[in-house]
């Protein structure tokens, strides 16, 4: 799944609808710019109106307050950036990037035992399901 890559700004603002959702845009701000003033309001606006033009986030209109909430899972999003980046390193390749990671220790043995139970076909391991 090729998607566009986040600016750091769009990226700050999924990790807080990520984090707790929904979230209005003068709680996103808050957030964001803790202990700010309403200048900041238009830029949240901005943010949320591009990431909602780019289908990263959705916007409830049926209250007088609009909530937010992220269209996509961080874990989707991780997936598709992980995808891109091994198109353009990796001929499309993820394994280098999964070896790399088991031999430089950066995937602990719960994260291993997870992909050895999708490898298996969701089986847990010693074949229970």
């Amino acid at each position: 799944m090729k998607q566009l890559a986040l600016a750091n700004a769009e990226l700050a603002v999924m990790e807080c609808l990520w984090e707790e959702e929904p979230l209005t845009a003068r709680a996103l701000r808050e957030l964001l710019y803790p202990g700010s003033t309403k200048a900041q309001h238009g830029t949240v606006q901005r943010l949320l109106s591009r990431l909602e033009e780019k289908g990263f986030v959705e916007r409830d209109r049926t209250l007088s307050v609009h909530l937010f909430r992220a269209a996509i899972s961080r874990e989707a999003y991780a997936g598709g950036q992980l995808e891109t980046l091994a198109d353009k390193l990796t001929g499309g390749s993820l394994a280098p990037l999964l070896t790399h990671l088991i031999e430089a220790k950066k995937i602990s043995r719960s994260e291993l035992n997870r992909l050895r139970q999708i490898l298996n076909g969701g089986k847990k391991p010693g074949g229970k399901r």
